[in-house]
């Protein structure tokens, strides 16, 4: 695949010809942005991980007891007619817990370049582009993120092509070093597909998919993944907006029992919000997560010796205050219930196969520079 995305960029390249930033016919202007955003939280866990901990699933607000930073994030954007640029670089609990350990400070860092009218060759870092939440609680109706959310890709790297044929239809190749890494642990790349169609101003509906094998250099087996995802945004009026998603995954040689078979695992969620008034919203989601092989989540050993993938319910509720069209304090609640007695959660030296949550947040976004442009 790898051989097919360098002929294709090859031959774009000699249909244009060369793209140099130094030619006399470069970008002489070109706008840029930097823009700042800041989470807080508190946050009570029923289940006992130990002070200071991470609790299992950790992503957003992973500390019981805790107030905490979520995130402080900086992001700088250049536009250029012929090329663009964007880094993010982050701190805080959110890319302690679930962020790249090598490359923790950095969340998006990649640079473009204008193939054709409507194409684009972009290659770096990128926040992932698969799913249907996002990972930080400014871009989603929730705060926390669902169980299906947390075994998605967080984060690659690689190279996307842009292609956007109309101005409500969007579509991108991905040639990837895998799923959920910045460096790649082995000779293989893996590729992916992103498409969104935008519904008006009122929502968007699109698919999403990655293709590739992700076992380490040595593995007996290889264990090809491939993952589809379908979501679907709108806002039906200023009151109401849903959000809905689903995903299927197939692995390689990942049954629990007979090893030489393909694994499966599922999940779907919805979330629904309802805006009282500009500034006071309440919401709810229910998600569900099914992985009896185990190959994206944990295998659960019961007491007979039986072994089972996770495989779980997820029930939240919570109430949004906007202060401001750029700022929101929400108070949520949320419920995990596993489904088959897998008591992997603990309170009191006793076990449990379900999780209570209560999180508030507090955060705000803003501009600091915006649409600023330089000149030769």
């Amino acid at each position: 695949m790898g051989k097919y995305i360098i002929s294709i960029f090859f031959t774009l390249t000699c249909f244009t010809g060369p793209i140099s930033v130094f030619a006399q016919n470069a970008d002489t202007t070109g706008s840029w942005s930097l823009s700042a955003y800041a989470d807080v939280y508190y946050a009570l866990y029923s289940d006992s991980v130990g002070v200071g901990n991470f609790q299992k699933f950790p992503t957003v607000s992973p500390r019981n007891n805790s107030i905490g930073i979520n995130a402080v994030q900086l992001s700088a954007q250049y536009d250029g007619a012929r090329v663009r640029a964007t880094v993010i670089v982050h701190a805080g609990d959110i890319p302690l817990s679930s962020w790249s350990s090598r490359y923790n400070a950095i969340q998006e860092a990649h640079v473009g370049v204008k193939l054709l009218k409507r194409l684009w060759l972009d290659a770096g870092f990128f926040k992932t582009h698969f799913g249907t939440e996002y990972l930080m609680p400014k871009d989603n109706i929730t705060s926390s993120l669902s169980m299906l959310t947390y075994y998605e890709p967080f984060y690659e790297s690689g190279l996307k092509l842009n292609y956007d044929p109309s101005k409500n239809l969007e579509i991108n190749f991905f040639l990837l070093n895998g799923y959920n890494i910045f460096e790649d642990n082995n000779t293989k790349k893996s590729v992916g597909l992103g498409v969104t169609y935008l519904l008006g101003d009122k929502g968007n509906i699109g698919y999403t998919d990655y293709l590739g094998d992700d076992a380490p250099v040595g593995s007996i087996l290889p264990h090809t993944r491939f993952a589809n995802n379908l979501f679907f945004n709108y806002s039906f009026s200023p009151k109401v907006t849903i959000q809905a998603g689903g995903d299927f995954f197939i692995q390689q040689n990942s049954d629990l029992i007979t090893v030489t078979k393909p694994g499966i695992a599922y999940g779907a969620l919805g979330t629904l919000k309802y805006q009282f008034n500009p500034r006071f919203a309440v919401y709810e989601r229910t998600d569900m997560f099914y992985d009896p092989n185990g190959f994206l989540s944990s295998l659960y050993t019961y007491s007979n010796g039986d072994q089972l993938g996770y495989a779980s319910v997820g029930q939240t509720v919570g109430i949004e205050y906007k202060p401001s069209a750029n700022s929101y304090i929400r108070m949520e609640y949320r419920r995990i219930q596993m489904l088959y007695d897998e008591e992997i959660f603990h309170s009191n030296g006793s076990n449990f196969d379900f999780r209570n949550e209560l999180t508030i947040n507090m955060g705000v976004y803003f501009d600091i520079v915006k649409g600023f442009e330089t000149k030769k």
